[in-house]
């Protein structure tokens, strides 16, 4: 197949003159590189198209390709990461990974955690503060767990994000406010083994990828897998596949989950658990990173010893998959 790639590169909007935490989620000419390696292993021709205004114009010019390997994070607003998929829709070229209601519902933490306890997944307690004014309504128990609704890579969070009191939680909740402009998840905070869970494929076909757990060294911000950590993650995290009991439940939270959002393709949900060792539902990451060096998905293969290309290979066959039953026509109940 001819597959164009589309992408957000952290390079070209840090020369536009936006900073290191705005462009965390952005991808690095490396990552490109390695799924259009992996694509021409797999024996299809690959095309660069880059952001979502490159993707328009030549669109519009038209242009087109059999599918579109879609990373592209998209700059603001919770609907982001939906852009792509949406004009993709619009042009009627299938494309990897969740469909733009997906990106736009899991983005926003707090709605992701709604539709999942309305599943029946376990997710801690929760509220959704959009303004100064609901701080008053919150009546969780402390201590707390504070982050931006609709933000990855761990921005926003640090070693105050856990709050013991009720003058933390107006501090921090303030703060946070400020600076990101969007509602503040306040959750529970849960004390337990932190997971991240690889998932391929969608719907029944969905399965658990491998279970890795996060674990924070000596040198690493405490109590959570903070933008800093996750950054250096080199010298301030350790990585290893899980597959005891607890682990075991956690990779089943995930996959209830992932097929509650209903996400396709490939992604990771994120996963820790209560004082009594029970996983619960964090949030869900249907566009996680896929730098072969740095991202959790490539990491946690790598422990398993998957290849890259087989990582991009399942990915790349669910989307084929899907499009291959999208376009066969229905047969009537006479027929």
């Amino acid at each position: 197949m001819r597959i164009g790639l589309t992408y957000d590169l952290r390079d070209d909007y840090l020369a536009m003159g936006y900073g290191l935490e705005e462009t965390a989620e952005f991808d690095r000419v490396d990552t490109v590189e390695a799924i259009e390696g992996a694509l021409r292993q797999l024996g299809h021709r690959t095309e660069r198209i880059g952001h979502i205004r490159e993707l328009a114009r030549r669109l519009v010019a038209g242009e087109r390709w059999d599918l579109v390997f879609n990373i592209a994070e998209g700059l603001k607003g919770v609907g982001r990461e939906a852009q792509v998929p949406a004009l993709l829709e619009a042009y009627d070229i299938p494309y990897t990974f969740s469909d733009p209601l997906v990106m736009a519902l899991t983005l926003h933490k707090g709605m992701a955690k709604r539709v999942v306890r309305d599943a029946g997944v376990p997710t801690a307690a929760f509220a959704i503060v959009e303004t100064p004014a609901d701080l008053g309504r919150v009546s969780l128990p402390f201590p707390l767990f504070a982050k931006p609704a609709a933000e990855g890579t761990g921005k926003g969070i640090d070693a105050a994000s856990r709050i013991g009191d009720r003058a933390g939680l107006e501090a921090v909740c303030r703060r946070l406010l400020a600076r990101y402009r969007q509602p503040i998840l306040v959750e529970a905070y849960l004390p337990g083994r932190e997971f991240t869970v690889g998932m391929v494929g969608a719907g029944d076909g969905a399965r658990v990828l491998q279970v890795m757990e996060v674990i924070l060294n000596d040198q690493a911000e405490a109590g959570a897998y903070s933008y800093l950590n996750k950054e250096h993650f080199d010298e301030r995290v350790v990585y290893r596949l899980a597959a005891d009991d607890e682990a075991v439940r956690a990779g089943e939270t995930a996959l209830a989950a992932w097929r509650a959002l209903g996400c396709r393709d490939g992604g990771r949900v994120d996963v820790r658990s209560d004082g009594s060792a029970v996983p619960q539902f964090l949030e869900v990451n249907p566009l996680a990173g896929i730098n072969p060096e740095r991202s959790d998905l490539p990491i946690m293969c790598r422990l398993a010893g998957i290849p890259y290309v087989d990582l991009i290979g399942m990915i790349l066959g669910s989307a084929i998959e899907r499009m291959a039953a999208e376009r066969t026509p229905r047969r009537s109940a006479a027929e």
